[in-house]
């Protein structure tokens, strides 16, 4: 007789369990919704606090510190000044 159920749990086990894990889903989400904070406040993105964080660095920085880009400095004479290390920059 023992063989016999179980050959019948093992055959009908998915749907004997789907009913018992969503019982126990819904006890678990019921707890959490009882038991937790609804209420989270507003952050920033990080994309905006990044915007925010580098606008306020460029602001606070002297205008005489600033290189000017009439002088275009940051564009490399020949392809060997592209990539150099800073030990071996002028």
């Amino acid at each position: 007789m023992i063989p016999a159920v179980w050959a019948v749990l093992r055959s009908y086990a998915p749907a004997l369990m789907l009913p018992v894990a969503a019982l126990v889903g819904l006890i678990g989400y019921s707890i959490e919704s009882r038991v937790s904070d609804r209420y989270t406040p507003y952050k920033d993105s990080i994309g905006e606090a990044r915007e925010e964080r580098q606008l306020e660095e460029v602001l606070s920085k002297e205008g005489s510190l600033v290189e000017s880009i009439k002088e275009k400095k940051f564009v490399p004479k020949s392809v060997f000044e592209k990539n150099v290390s800073p030990s071996l920059q002028k």
